[in-house]
């Protein structure tokens, strides 16, 4: 027969500790009460933690994937902006140029309207959001088109190929002597090698060929946006160009073939637009179901790890009262046993 040491310190140290395990469940007990979640979900779910942890990870994977669409249809968004007005202002070009063709002074005319489509044409290629230039291709960082102005290098190079090609400038009176084939043969080769590459990345653009791509779901990758060095915006710009700086005192033969050849080149410069548009809405649609797919994809992962970390908020206050009783009683005993002392019965 054995004897067990007894006295009022053990005693007070055991109510102290049971005090001290009713506080750690209570601090559990009330935040589960409060949040309706599991407070420690490793202890709780115990094998299944490692499940839990997976599924927050691919919730956040889908999260942010939803979050780059945003930014990505909003990039588009912009960009098919852009496309639409430049297709709606060469349209309406087109107009202009067909009634100038045979007027006596149309050159003169057409010339103002030419040289703000072109400066238009630049911005718009230089368009930035979200502090990236949407028409650089991957090279989003440097804005991809040079202004077109005086010392400027696509200027200081149409003038050189002008004075190369005739012996004088583009205004000089000498100009009224250029045959309309000679004129013709300028536009399709010296001219055109301007807009053409290595002159056009040397002295127009500084755009990547290459476009951006975006993964738009865990499985999918576009192409979410356009590049200056598309050849419709190449055309565009040789036919603003050739309208408003090579002069206005052509005679009426050579005139028409510059017309002719601006009339030609801005109706396939449409037809590319409308083929960028094309792509661009495509991309659209595409990112608009993928982030479709995936919102739905998120309630199903949130559905499933709210099924494994909810608790019962009724079942948890009731632990806090339990648990708030049980440390009162404890608290309690624990006085009542420290005041305890033999010389009081001495």
């Amino acid at each position: 027969m054995s004897t067990t040491f007894i006295s009022t310190n053990a005693i007070s140290t055991t109510l102290r500790i049971s005090s001290m395990k009713s506080r750690a469940g209570l601090s559990l007990a009330t935040k589960e009460a409060t949040t309706g979640r599991l407070a420690d979900v490793g202890q709780s779910l115990g094998a299944l933690a490692g499940r839990d942890v997976v599924l927050r990870a691919e919730l956040l994977d889908v999260e942010k994937l939803v979050d780059t669409n945003a930014l990505v249809a909003g990039h588009l968004d912009v960009t098919q902006q852009r496309v639409s007005v430049l297709i709606d202002t060469a349209e309406s070009f087109q107009k202009d140029l067909l009634a100038a063709r045979n007027s006596a002074n149309g050159g003169g005319i057409i010339a103002q309207p030419a040289a703000a489509n072109l400066e238009s044409l630049i911005a718009t290629l230089n368009v930035t959001m979200d502090g990236q230039y949407l028409f650089g291709g991957i090279n989003t960082g440097v804005a991809p088109m040079q202004a077109y102005a005086a010392g400027s290098p696509s200027k200081t190079a149409v003038d050189a190929a002008f004075l190369a090609a005739f012996g004088f400038t583009q205004n000089s009176p000498l100009a009224t002597g250029i045959s309309a084939a000679n004129m013709q043969t300028f536009l399709d080769t010296t001219l055109q090698t301007e807009f053409d590459d290595p002159a056009w990345g040397a002295n127009w653009s500084t755009a990547d060929n290459q476009v951006m791509r975006s993964r738009i779901s865990t499985t999918q990758t576009i192409d979410t946006s356009a590049t200056a060095n598309d050849p419709a915006f190449r055309k565009l710009a040789k036919a603003y160009t050739m309208l408003s700086d090579l002069g206005t005192n052509f005679n009426q033969a050579a005139f028409q073939a510059l017309i002719d050849t601006a009339l030609v080149g801005i109706g396939d410069a449409i037809n590319d637009l409308a083929e960028v548009g094309a792509r661009l809405g495509t991309a659209q649609q595409q990112t608009a179901n993928a982030s479709s797919r995936l919102m739905v994809q998120a309630d199903l992962i949130t559905q499933q790890i709210t099924a494994m970390e909810t608790v019962d908020p009724e079942e948890a206050s009731v632990r806090v009262t339990n648990l708030e009783t049980q440390l009162d009683m404890s608290l309690a005993l624990t006085v009542r046993i420290q005041r305890l002392s033999i010389l009081n019965y001495l």
